[in-house]
C-alpha cells in the first residue's frame, strides 16, 4: 500500500496494521473532489490487498472531518499534489454526466469502503456533512469529538443525498427518523448523533486520536479471519432472510473453525492466558 502525502489526503501505516488516512485541505473544510475520490478508491483497493493493513481509519484536519464536495473544484483547479489516478472527465455537466459521475466515482467510493473486509473507523474531528457524512456512515465504527456536528444538509442546496446517504440513514435511524433528518435538513451535535445511533462514541476533542488508536488497535489484534468473516456476515444479515442468513454463516464458519487462530484461542482459554492471534500475518510480514 502506498503511503505518503497525496492531493487532499495523507496515508500512513501505524502499528499494529492501522492505515491512517487523514484529509489535508482544512482551508476547504476537507471537501472532496472527483480526483480525490478516485484516489481514495485506489487507496482502499490497496488496503484490501495489503496484509500489513488490518484496520483503516479516516479522519480530518482543522475544523472539519469533511464538509461535503468541494464545490469550488467545479470552477477552479483541483487541489494540487501527488495523484494516484489519471484525470477523467468529472461528469455532472448533463443529466447523463451526473448519473455517470455518481455511479462511476462518488458512489463507488462508499461502495469500496463498505465492501472492505477489514475493519473501518471514522474519527470525526469536526463537521461531517453530505459526502463527509455518507463516508463516515459507510465505516463500521464512528468516534466523534464532542465538537463535531453531523448532517445531510443536501436539501439546503436543493440537492439529494446521492452517494448512498439515504440508504445508510434509513438503516441506522429507521424510516421515520431518516425522513425527519433529511427533509428538515438537520445538522446535529455529536451528543445528539450518539443518541440517534449515528456515532459509536463521543470523546473530548483532545482525546479523539488516542481513543481512535485504542479502538483500531483492539480491532487489529483480534482474530482477523474470523472478524472479517463476521463483519461480512453481519452486513449480509441485514439484507438476507433467515434461511439464507443461516446458510451464509454456516459456510463462513466452515472456514473460520479450521483456522490456526481457533487453535490458539482454545489453547489460550485452557492455559488461562490472553490469546495471541494472527501469527500467520506476522509470519508473512517477516
Amino acid at each position: 500500500m502506498r503511503t505518503g502525502s497525496f492531493a487532499g489526503f495523507d496515508v500512513e501505516i501505524r502499528p499494529p496494521g492501522i492505515a491512517w488516512i487523514q484529509f489535508t485541505s482544512p482551508e476547504r473544510m476537507n471537501g472532496l473532489t472527483t480526483s480525490i475520490k478516485r484516489d481514495l478508491v485506489e487507496t482502499l483497493t490497496q488496503a484490501q490487498m495489503d496484509d500489513r493493513v488490518r484496520v483503516v481509519v479516516f479522519t480530518g484536519s482543522g475544523r472539519a472531518f469533511c464538509a461535503g464536495d468541494d464545490l469550488k473544484s467545479y470552477r477552479e483547479a483541483e487541489i494540487p499534489g501527488q495523484r494516484l489516478m489519471d484525470d477523467i472527465p468529472p461528469g455532472h455537466d448533463t443529466a447523463l454526466g451526473t448519473y455517470n459521475g455518481l455511479r462511476t466515482v462518488s458512489q463507488r467510493l462508499n461502495t469500496a469502503l463498505r465492501s472492505l473486509d477489514k475493519m473501518t473507523v471514522a474519527a470525526l474531528n469536526g463537521v461531517a456533512i453530505q459526502t463527509g457524512l455518507s463516508l463516515a456512515l459507510s465505516c463500521d465504527f464512528r468516534l466523534a469529538a464532542s465538537s463535531a456536528r453531523l448532517g445531510s444538509a443536501t436539501l439546503r442546496f436543493g440537492l439529494l443525498p446521492d452517494e448512498g446517504g439515504q440508504y445508510l440513514l434509513v438503516r441506522l435511524l429507521g424510516l421515520a427518523r431518516a425522513l425527519d433528518f433529511v427533509l428538515r435538513k438537520r445538522i446535529v451535535s455529536a451528543e445528539e448523533a450518539l443518541e440517534l445511533g449515528l456515532v459509536t462514541e463521543v470523546v473530548d476533542p483532545e482525546e479523539l486520536e488516542s481513543a481512535t488508536l485504542a479502538l483500531a488497535s483492539e480491532l487489529a489484534t483480534g482474530p482477523q479471519v474470523a472478524m472479517r468473516l463476521a463483519k461480512r456476515s453481519l452486513y449480509n444479515a441485514a439484507e438476507l432472510g433467515w434461511e439464507h442468513a443461516l446458510d451464509e454463516i454456516a459456510s463462513k464458519t466452515a472456514i473460520a473453525d479450521h483456522h490456526p487462530d481457533v487453535r490458539e484461542g482454545v489453547q489460550a482459554f485452557f492455559q488461562g492466558r490472553e490469546p495471541h492471534f494472527n501469527a500467520w500475518l506476522e509470519e508473512e510480514s517477516d
